[in-house]
Protein backbone atom coordinates (compact mmCIF):
# COMPACT_ATOMS: atom_id res chain seq x y z
CA UNK A 1 0.00 0.00 0.00
CA UNK A 2 2.85 2.24 0.55
CA UNK A 3 4.36 1.90 -2.54
CA UNK A 4 1.16 2.03 -4.48
CA UNK A 5 0.66 5.43 -2.40
CA UNK A 6 4.43 6.99 -3.32
CA UNK A 7 3.68 6.04 -6.59
CA UNK A 8 0.86 7.74 -6.64
CA UNK A 9 2.51 10.86 -5.15
CA UNK A 10 4.93 10.98 -7.42
CA UNK A 11 3.25 10.76 -10.83
CA UNK A 12 1.18 13.85 -9.65
CA UNK A 13 4.11 15.43 -8.91
CA UNK A 14 5.46 14.30 -11.79
CA UNK A 15 2.35 15.66 -13.98
CA UNK A 16 2.72 19.39 -14.81
CA UNK A 17 0.83 22.25 -13.41
CA UNK A 18 -2.87 23.02 -14.99
CA UNK A 19 -2.34 26.03 -17.30
CA UNK A 20 -3.88 29.23 -15.96
CA UNK A 21 -6.94 30.72 -17.90
CA UNK A 22 -5.80 33.33 -20.09
CA UNK A 23 -7.96 36.59 -19.89
CA UNK A 24 -7.31 40.06 -22.32
CA UNK A 25 -8.48 42.98 -20.67
CA UNK A 26 -8.53 46.17 -22.09
CA UNK A 27 -8.65 49.69 -20.06
CA UNK A 28 -9.97 53.14 -20.73
CA UNK A 29 -6.81 54.57 -20.67
CA UNK A 30 -3.19 54.61 -19.72
CA UNK A 31 -2.27 53.25 -16.72
CA UNK A 32 -3.62 55.70 -13.38
CA UNK A 33 -4.64 55.33 -9.95
CA UNK A 34 -8.47 54.67 -11.62
CA UNK A 35 -6.85 51.04 -12.27
CA UNK A 36 -5.74 50.30 -8.55
CA UNK A 37 -8.09 47.55 -8.14
CA UNK A 38 -6.29 45.61 -11.32
CA UNK A 39 -2.50 46.77 -10.83
CA UNK A 40 -2.86 45.47 -7.15
CA UNK A 41 -4.58 42.43 -8.20
CA UNK A 42 -2.03 41.34 -10.73
CA UNK A 43 0.54 42.41 -8.45
CA UNK A 44 -0.17 40.50 -4.74
CA UNK A 45 -1.02 37.64 -7.27
CA UNK A 46 -4.82 37.42 -7.00
CA UNK A 47 -5.89 37.00 -10.14
CA UNK A 48 -2.87 33.81 -10.14
CA UNK A 49 -4.80 32.55 -6.89
CA UNK A 50 -8.21 32.82 -9.15
CA UNK A 51 -6.12 30.86 -11.97
CA UNK A 52 -6.34 33.51 -14.19
CA UNK A 53 -3.22 34.97 -15.97
CA UNK A 54 -4.59 38.53 -17.18
CA UNK A 55 -3.23 40.45 -19.99
CA UNK A 56 -3.72 44.38 -19.20
CA UNK A 57 -3.78 46.44 -22.24
CA UNK A 58 -3.85 50.13 -22.44
CA UNK A 59 -5.53 51.42 -25.35
CA UNK A 60 -4.27 53.65 -28.09
CA UNK A 61 -7.83 55.48 -28.45
CA UNK A 62 -9.91 55.80 -24.95
CA UNK A 63 -12.85 55.23 -27.43
CA UNK A 64 -11.52 51.96 -28.30
CA UNK A 65 -12.45 49.30 -25.44
CA UNK A 66 -16.50 49.17 -25.54
CA UNK A 67 -15.26 48.69 -29.56
CA UNK A 68 -13.12 45.59 -29.00
CA UNK A 69 -15.01 44.17 -26.47
CA UNK A 70 -17.96 43.97 -28.84
CA UNK A 71 -15.55 42.21 -31.56
CA UNK A 72 -14.34 39.56 -29.84
CA UNK A 73 -11.32 41.30 -29.44
CA UNK A 74 -11.06 41.55 -25.46
CA UNK A 75 -12.58 39.39 -22.40
CA UNK A 76 -13.12 42.67 -20.46
CA UNK A 77 -12.57 46.23 -21.09
CA UNK A 78 -13.07 49.64 -18.47
CA UNK A 79 -15.39 51.62 -19.81
CA UNK A 80 -18.28 54.42 -18.40
CA UNK A 81 -21.81 53.96 -17.20
CA UNK A 82 -23.27 56.39 -18.95
CA UNK A 83 -20.98 55.35 -22.72
CA UNK A 84 -22.32 52.24 -22.29
CA UNK A 85 -26.18 53.28 -22.22
CA UNK A 86 -25.38 55.06 -25.88
CA UNK A 87 -23.54 52.04 -26.89
CA UNK A 88 -26.43 49.51 -26.49
CA UNK A 89 -29.11 51.53 -27.67
CA UNK A 90 -26.76 51.83 -30.81
CA UNK A 91 -26.84 47.95 -30.89
CA UNK A 92 -23.37 47.15 -29.39
CA UNK A 93 -23.34 43.82 -27.85
CA UNK A 94 -22.32 45.11 -23.99
CA UNK A 95 -23.08 44.52 -20.82
CA UNK A 96 -21.77 45.66 -17.10
CA UNK A 97 -20.34 42.38 -15.67
CA UNK A 98 -18.61 44.70 -13.11
CA UNK A 99 -17.87 48.34 -11.11
CA UNK A 100 -14.45 49.60 -10.77
CA UNK A 101 -14.95 53.29 -9.37
CA UNK A 102 -18.51 53.26 -7.82
CA UNK A 103 -19.35 57.10 -7.83
CA UNK A 104 -18.88 59.83 -10.27
CA UNK A 105 -15.47 61.62 -10.92
CA UNK A 106 -16.83 63.90 -13.79
CA UNK A 107 -17.20 67.66 -12.56
CA UNK A 108 -17.97 70.89 -14.40
CA UNK A 109 -14.61 72.14 -13.90
CA UNK A 110 -13.99 76.77 -13.25
CA UNK A 111 -11.52 78.51 -11.67
CA UNK A 112 -11.64 79.51 -8.57
CA UNK A 113 -10.33 82.92 -8.97
CA UNK A 114 -12.20 83.32 -11.40
CA UNK A 115 -15.38 84.38 -13.30
CA UNK A 116 -17.85 82.20 -13.01
CA UNK A 117 -18.94 81.83 -9.43
CA UNK A 118 -22.83 80.26 -10.16
CA UNK A 119 -24.24 78.15 -13.14
CA UNK A 120 -26.09 81.47 -14.59
CA UNK A 121 -22.55 83.40 -14.56
CA UNK A 122 -21.72 81.13 -17.46
CA UNK A 123 -24.07 82.91 -19.29
CA UNK A 124 -22.53 83.83 -22.99
CA UNK A 125 -18.98 82.09 -22.02
CA UNK A 126 -17.36 79.54 -23.38
CA UNK A 127 -17.42 75.65 -22.34
CA UNK A 128 -14.86 72.98 -23.04
CA UNK A 129 -15.66 69.59 -23.59
CA UNK A 130 -13.94 66.04 -25.38
CA UNK A 131 -16.70 63.54 -25.66
CA UNK A 132 -19.45 64.88 -27.53
CA UNK A 133 -23.73 63.14 -26.35
CA UNK A 134 -23.20 62.33 -22.90
CA UNK A 135 -21.41 65.22 -21.75
CA UNK A 136 -23.87 67.84 -23.46
CA UNK A 137 -26.77 66.15 -21.91
CA UNK A 138 -25.69 66.65 -18.23
CA UNK A 139 -24.65 70.10 -19.15
CA UNK A 140 -27.77 70.54 -20.39
CA UNK A 141 -29.20 69.80 -16.77
CA UNK A 142 -26.44 71.36 -14.89
CA UNK A 143 -27.17 74.87 -17.01
CA UNK A 144 -30.78 74.91 -16.49
CA UNK A 145 -30.30 75.03 -12.41
CA UNK A 146 -28.72 78.18 -13.77
CA UNK A 147 -31.82 79.06 -15.84
CA UNK A 148 -29.66 78.60 -18.87
CA UNK A 149 -29.62 76.79 -22.23
CA UNK A 150 -27.03 74.98 -24.41
CA UNK A 151 -27.41 78.30 -26.73
CA UNK A 152 -26.61 80.28 -23.83
CA UNK A 153 -23.19 79.05 -24.13
CA UNK A 154 -20.48 78.14 -26.67
CA UNK A 155 -19.36 75.29 -26.61
CA UNK A 156 -15.45 74.41 -27.94
CA UNK A 157 -14.19 70.99 -28.89
CA UNK A 158 -10.68 71.16 -26.27
CA UNK A 159 -9.70 67.59 -27.21
CA UNK A 160 -8.70 66.39 -23.82
CA UNK A 161 -6.92 69.32 -22.92
CA UNK A 162 -9.28 69.87 -20.67
CA UNK A 163 -7.21 71.79 -17.57
CA UNK A 164 -4.43 73.16 -19.64
CA UNK A 165 -7.51 74.87 -21.77
CA UNK A 166 -9.04 76.11 -18.58
CA UNK A 167 -5.78 77.26 -17.19
CA UNK A 168 -5.01 79.08 -20.10
CA UNK A 169 -8.15 81.16 -20.24
CA UNK A 170 -9.47 79.25 -23.78
CA UNK A 171 -12.56 78.52 -22.34
CA UNK A 172 -14.75 79.51 -18.94
CA UNK A 173 -14.88 76.06 -17.76
CA UNK A 174 -14.92 72.52 -18.73
CA UNK A 175 -17.34 69.22 -19.09
CA UNK A 176 -15.53 65.77 -18.77
CA UNK A 177 -12.71 66.84 -15.88
CA UNK A 178 -11.99 64.09 -13.21
CA UNK A 179 -12.30 65.44 -9.97
CA UNK A 180 -9.38 63.34 -8.55
CA UNK A 181 -7.33 64.28 -11.40
CA UNK A 182 -7.70 67.95 -13.26
CA UNK A 183 -8.27 69.45 -9.65
CA UNK A 184 -4.72 68.18 -8.65
CA UNK A 185 -3.48 68.78 -11.81
CA UNK A 186 -4.24 72.54 -11.26
CA UNK A 187 -3.09 72.96 -7.76
CA UNK A 188 0.39 71.85 -8.75
CA UNK A 189 0.11 73.94 -11.31
CA UNK A 190 -0.57 76.82 -8.67
CA UNK A 191 -4.07 77.62 -10.15
CA UNK A 192 -7.01 76.39 -7.90
CA UNK A 193 -10.15 74.85 -9.59
CA UNK A 194 -13.42 74.79 -8.36
CA UNK A 195 -15.77 71.49 -9.38
CA UNK A 196 -19.92 72.17 -10.09
CA UNK A 197 -20.50 67.78 -8.46
CA UNK A 198 -22.94 66.37 -11.21
CA UNK A 199 -24.84 64.29 -8.78
CA UNK A 200 -25.04 67.43 -6.63
CA UNK A 201 -26.59 69.15 -9.04
CA UNK A 202 -29.51 66.92 -10.27
CA UNK A 203 -27.70 64.36 -12.44
CA UNK A 204 -28.73 60.55 -11.80
CA UNK A 205 -25.65 59.37 -9.49
CA UNK A 206 -24.02 56.09 -11.75
CA UNK A 207 -20.65 54.32 -11.67
CA UNK A 208 -17.80 55.92 -13.29
CA UNK A 209 -16.08 52.83 -14.60
CA UNK A 210 -17.70 49.57 -15.13
CA UNK A 211 -16.05 46.27 -16.97
CA UNK A 212 -18.00 45.64 -19.88
CA UNK A 213 -18.28 42.37 -21.90
CA UNK A 214 -19.79 40.74 -24.73
CA UNK A 215 -23.42 38.72 -23.39
CA UNK A 216 -22.97 36.43 -26.23
CA UNK A 217 -19.12 35.29 -25.56
CA UNK A 218 -18.32 35.96 -22.33
CA UNK A 219 -16.90 33.62 -20.09
CA UNK A 220 -18.90 34.39 -16.79
CA UNK A 221 -16.99 32.17 -14.28
CA UNK A 222 -13.72 33.70 -15.40
CA UNK A 223 -15.43 36.87 -15.14
CA UNK A 224 -16.51 35.97 -11.37
CA UNK A 225 -13.15 34.81 -10.54
CA UNK A 226 -11.87 38.24 -11.99
CA UNK A 227 -14.02 40.44 -9.97
CA UNK A 228 -12.92 38.13 -6.58
CA UNK A 229 -9.75 39.10 -7.22
CA UNK A 230 -9.95 43.20 -7.72
CA UNK A 231 -12.18 42.58 -4.67
CA UNK A 232 -9.74 41.19 -2.48
CA UNK A 233 -7.73 43.69 -4.06
CA UNK A 234 -10.08 46.48 -3.39
CA UNK A 235 -10.13 45.78 0.93
CA UNK A 236 -6.43 45.39 1.08
CA UNK A 237 -5.98 48.86 -0.94
CA UNK A 238 -8.89 50.07 2.02
CA UNK A 239 -7.34 48.58 4.31
CA UNK A 240 -3.47 49.53 3.36
CA UNK A 241 -3.56 52.77 1.33
CA UNK A 242 -0.36 53.45 1.64
CA UNK A 243 1.46 49.75 1.08
CA UNK A 244 -0.94 49.78 -2.07
CA UNK A 245 0.44 52.69 -3.13
CA UNK A 246 3.73 51.63 -2.87
CA UNK A 247 2.87 48.27 -4.55
CA UNK A 248 0.80 50.00 -7.58
CA UNK A 249 3.73 53.24 -7.86
CA UNK A 250 6.14 50.53 -8.07
CA UNK A 251 5.09 48.96 -11.56
CA UNK A 252 6.09 52.28 -13.44
CA UNK A 253 8.30 55.19 -13.22
CA UNK A 254 6.25 57.61 -14.36
CA UNK A 255 3.45 56.29 -11.99
CA UNK A 256 5.67 57.84 -9.52
CA UNK A 257 4.94 61.59 -9.35
CA UNK A 258 2.86 64.17 -7.23
CA UNK A 259 -0.08 64.62 -9.32
CA UNK A 260 -0.28 60.65 -9.30
CA UNK A 261 0.43 60.36 -5.43
CA UNK A 262 -2.38 63.08 -5.03
CA UNK A 263 -4.92 61.58 -7.27
CA UNK A 264 -4.97 57.97 -5.66
CA UNK A 265 -5.68 59.91 -1.91
CA UNK A 266 -8.62 60.76 -3.54
CA UNK A 267 -9.70 58.14 -5.77
CA UNK A 268 -8.99 55.04 -3.49
CA UNK A 269 -12.12 55.72 -1.42
CA UNK A 270 -14.25 55.58 -4.06
CA UNK A 271 -13.31 52.16 -5.76
CA UNK A 272 -16.25 49.57 -5.57
CA UNK A 273 -15.86 47.39 -2.29
CA UNK A 274 -18.40 45.01 -4.28
CA UNK A 275 -17.61 45.00 -7.71
CA UNK A 276 -19.34 41.85 -8.76
CA UNK A 277 -22.54 43.87 -6.74
CA UNK A 278 -25.51 45.58 -9.34
CA UNK A 279 -27.41 48.68 -8.18
CA UNK A 280 -30.38 47.81 -10.87
CA UNK A 281 -32.11 51.20 -9.69
CA UNK A 282 -29.29 53.14 -10.37
CA UNK A 283 -28.82 52.18 -14.63
CA UNK A 284 -32.54 52.23 -14.51
CA UNK A 285 -33.03 55.93 -13.66
CA UNK A 286 -30.01 57.05 -15.70
CA UNK A 287 -31.35 55.11 -18.70
CA UNK A 288 -34.56 57.14 -17.90
CA UNK A 289 -32.46 60.29 -17.97
CA UNK A 290 -30.97 59.77 -21.12
CA UNK A 291 -34.48 58.99 -22.79
CA UNK A 292 -36.01 62.05 -21.17
CA UNK A 293 -32.47 63.85 -22.70
CA UNK A 294 -33.34 63.06 -26.14
CA UNK A 295 -30.30 61.16 -26.42
CA UNK A 296 -31.80 57.32 -26.11
CA UNK A 297 -34.82 56.23 -27.91
CA UNK A 298 -37.45 54.92 -25.44
CA UNK A 299 -35.69 53.22 -22.34
CA UNK A 300 -34.13 49.51 -21.82
CA UNK A 301 -34.38 47.08 -19.24
CA UNK A 302 -31.41 46.60 -16.60
CA UNK A 303 -31.11 43.03 -17.89
CA UNK A 304 -30.03 44.51 -21.61
CA UNK A 305 -27.60 47.05 -19.77
CA UNK A 306 -25.93 45.19 -16.29
CA UNK A 307 -26.04 41.79 -14.65
CA UNK A 308 -24.77 40.97 -11.26
CA UNK A 309 -23.07 37.68 -12.12
CA UNK A 310 -22.31 37.46 -8.30
CA UNK A 311 -26.00 36.38 -8.01
CA UNK A 312 -25.85 33.83 -10.86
Amino acid sequence: MRSLAASALALMLALPAQAADEMTLILDWFVNPDHGPIIVAQELGYFAEQDLEVEIIAPADPSDPPKMVAAGRADLGVSYQPQLHLQVAEGLPLIRVGTLVATPLNCLLVLEDGPVKTLADLDGRKVGFSVAGVEEALLTKILSNGGLTMDDIKLVNVNWSLSPALMAGQVDAVIGAFRNFELNQMEIEGIAGRCFYLEEEGIPAYDELIYVANPDTMDADMIRRFLTATELATQYIINNPEAAWEVFSGTAKELQDELNAKAWVDTYPRFSLTPAGLDAGRYARFEAFLADSGLVEGTRPVSQLAVDLGAQ
